[in-house]
């Protein structure tokens, strides 16, 4: 799918993600920066179907082409009520800026919504200007900023 109209996007279609689309959503993932091996994302994809009731992911298709993702989880922590983490979002190139990573949220929300938790939450780099305005005119506010720091296991 080069090219890309108004009428594509009104056929756009959110449904939880399928084994079928690891391929699909291994090329998002690059676009967004990151490697992931096939195997690994087609593992994790069958995790969910295993049941894993505080975390979902869901693909936007159109044309019965995969041209985003989102994941979500909730997050139980002692120190906070729970909440819903957005993992990570991407709409392929040549299809941005046509609401679709807005639906994508707003799917992801109902979800967080329906299982009781009050919050959701996203972390986004701080480089990534364009996701910080994505988030802000869709009604995310900026309420913390945070260092990641991380340990390998020794060899």
């Amino acid at each position: 799918m080069n090219g890309h109209s108004a009428e594509e996007s009104a056929s756009l279609t959110i449904r939880p993600i399928e084994l079928s689309d690891a391929a699909a959503a291994c090329a998002l993932i690059q676009q967004l920066g990151y490697e992931r091996p096939f195997d690994d994302v087609a593992d994790w994809i069958e995790s969910l179907a295993k049941g894993a009731e505080s975390q979902a992911a869901f693909v936007a298709e159109v044309a019965n082409h995969v041209i985003g993702w989102i994941e979500i989880s909730i997050q139980n922590r002692l120190q906070s009520a729970p909440y819903a983490l957005i993992g990570g979002l991407v709409v392929k190139e040549g299809f941005r800026n046509q609401r679709i990573g807005q639906r994508l949220c707003e799917h992801a929300e109902a979800w967080s919504w329906t299982t009781g938790v009050a919050i959701v939450r996203v972390t986004s780099r701080n480089t990534r200007l364009d996701a910080h305005r994505f988030y802000e005119n869709n009604g995310y506010r900026l309420t913390k900023v945070s260092h990641i720091f991380e340990k390998n296991r020794p060899a």
